[in-house]
Parts: C-alpha cells; structure tokens; sequence
C-alpha cells in the first residue's frame, strides 16, 4: 500500500516441477488406476495441483484421521491402497494403506511406518519403483510356470517310460538354469536415475 491505496498485490507460490504430469502419466501407463490427493492445503491449491499434473480426486484441508478416514473408504470400496507421504501427519495413513510408501528425505515415522522407502524423494523412483515391482511379480509367475511344466513333464515322461535318470536329470537342470537366466532379466531393468531431486523454486508475482 502507498499513502493508505492499494499499489499491488504480491502472490508467492511453490511451482510444480515440470516432470511430475508426465511421471504421474507413467504411473498410469503401468496400471495405476485412480489417483488422488489427500492434502492439508487449503482447497484453492489442491485443485490446481490437481489440475495441472492430473490427479482424478482430490480432498483438501485434512486433518491426519480424516487422510485415514479416505483410505479405509477407498479399501472398502475393494480398491489396494498405497498411500505416498513424508511427513508426521501422513504416517497414519502410511500405515493404514495396503502399501505404505516414504520419501527418504521424510520424517522419521514416516519412514518407519512405510513398507517402502523411496532413497530418491521423486515420482521417477515411485515410478521405478512401481515398475519393478510388477515386472517381478511377473517373472516369479513365468518362474513358477516353468517350474511346474517341467515337473509336470518329468512325472509324464517317468510314467510313460521315455524319461530315464540320465534324461530325467538332464531337463531338470537345463529346467533350473532357465529359471535362474529368466529371473536374472530384471538387473536389466532401467535404473531411476540418481539425480538428485529439482529444487522446487519460488516466485514472486505481481
């Protein structure tokens, strides 16, 4: 103000790292289904966030129990919940959630509440992090498959008669060697980069 007149109006704000919209798309691309943000923030903020890098749902203005209150909701609804936070207030609902997920650079009971901890604070290691999950799940499924296929070969052959202690031990190591060379694929999995986290600047507007 100048003289008792209004002059202008300063507005300061965090600004979203660029990244997140298309980390977020990425989460999706794998399978996520519903995003949503439980928040403290007041409503106005939430929803731009929300907006601008894509969340389906958003709630704002929370106390810690109401964060719970969601996630119970959301498992009830026949959903799996895994809840993202770092801070004091989000560990109750870390350890609530199906998959409770901290940010390393998080509180210390967040950490310790978590089923996860994510060393890189970003949505890439979540992303990472996500996909490695369900490519392990998979490779394990593949694993068992040809573990009880061949199993279920060497019973046939033993019954039949072509199967031999020679033969029979022959397929149930070259069996082995199989699984091991399929399970090992995942070293080849792409790395999160080690990048540390962009710094989230802050301007000054009029």
């Amino acid at each position: 103000a100048v003289a008792g007149e209004l002059a202008a109006l300063i507005g300061i704000s965090d600004i979203i790292r660029p990244e997140v919209a298309t980390q977020l798309q990425q989460l999706r691309n794998k399978g996520a289904k519903h995003l949503v943000m439980l928040t403290g923030d007041n409503q106005a903020t939430a929803d731009y966030v929300a907006q601008t890098v894509g969340i389906d749902e958003v709630h704002a203005e929370l106390m810690p129990e109401q964060k719970v209150t969601f996630v119970k909701q959301f498992q009830q609804a026949g959903r799996t919940v895994a809840f993202v936070g770092d801070g004091i207030n989000d560990s109750p609902s870390i350890a609530t959630a199906d998959i409770g997920i901290a940010m390393g650079s998080g509180t210390d009971v967040a950490i310790e509440t978590s089923d996860v901890v994510l060393m890189q604070s970003s949505f890439e290691a979540l992303v990472h992090a996500y996909g490695l999950a369900k490519k392990t799940v998979l490779n394990t499924k593949e694993n068992i498959t040809i573990a009880i296929a061949v199993v279920a070969f060497l019973l046939i052959g033993l019954i039949a008669g072509f199967i031999y202690m020679a033969s029979g031990m022959f397929v149930h190591e070259a069996s082995i060697l199989v699984v091991i060379f399929n399970a090992m694929r995942l070293i080849g999995y792409g790395h999160a980069t080690s990048v540390a986290p962009t710094p989230v600047p802050r301007t000054t507007t009029k």
